[in-house]
């Protein structure tokens, strides 16, 4: 392991040990409405609907993290399989999937060398994560792991608006924490990837809607997040000023 990813596992193993002991101490903190997750970002939900039927498919979580996601892979009726540098992380999300009654599978794993045979898969699941990895190697690898048609989603900080990245470094705001090595995604982090997967679709999300991660309650944001659905349909050069890439990916 290199320099890199120990210093992202310490600091992961860190947070994970942080919320650990709130949780062990009330376990309640682990259950959650299949809304919570869903619903927490306009775009989870229709970049999940991408992925399909998911039904006894077996389907990665690509960086784990708290594990919302596997949980709720697993109520949609998958088999699966979490997976995260974090060992903390990964027990978080398997006492998480247990709390709300499915079951998961957890591997410790680094993400540019991924312990499944080829073609076992059948979707991939990930949020902020490929940010942390080299890209081409990356994509090389869950291109391995998926079988045939197999699909991978993974939605990602997007780097590409300069007041956004002043926002970023300069701004207080609520889950600011990162390591020193991590940055969003850039264009040539895209075309890293579109050297492994030429078809690769790309959904660029949140303009103005972007204002809920410094103002989470603002009434606005129903309307903002239409109004950006409008927006970015109709002007192409505004995609890059968003503040997320939804990214696609069909093997």
């Amino acid at each position: 392991m290199n320099e890199r990813l120990r210093h992202e596992q310490h600091f992961h193993d860190e947070q994970a040990q942080e919320r650990r002991q709130g949780w062990e101490a009330n376990p309640a903190l682990l259950r959650f409405p299949a809304e919570d997750y869903l619903d927490h970002e306009p775009w989870v939900r229709p970049a999940l609907a991408r992925l399909g039927n998911l039904q006894y498919k077996r389907v990665v979580d690509f960086g784990c993290g708290h594990g919302m996601a596997s949980t709720s892979l697993a109520r949609m009726g998958a088999h699966v399989i979490a997976f995260d540098l974090s060992s903390g992380y990964v027990h978080e999300a398997v006492c998480r999937a247990k709390s709300n009654q499915v079951a998961i599978e957890g591997v410790v794993a680094d993400g540019a060398h991924l312990p499944f045979r080829d073609g076992s898969m059948d979707a991939i699941w990930g949020v902020a994560i490929l940010h942390h990895l080299e890209l081409t190697h990356a994509a090389k690898e869950i291109k391995r792991v998926l079988a045939p048609g197999g699909q991978a989603v993974f939605c990602e900080p997007w780097g590409g608006n300069q007041l956004l990245e002043l926002a970023r470094r300069y701004l207080p705001y609520a889950g600011k924490e990162r390591t020193a090595d991590e940055r969003p995604l850039t264009a040539d982090d895209l075309r890293q990837i579109q050297t492994v997967f030429p078809s690769a679709e790309l959904q660029f999300v949140q303009l103005s809607g972007m204002i809920r991660r410094a103002w989470k309650n603002c009434p606005l944001l129903p309307m903002l997040d239409r109004l950006d659905g409008a927006i970015l349909r109709h002007w192409l050069t505004l995609r890059p000023w968003c503040r997320y890439v939804v990214v696609h990916l069909i093997k």
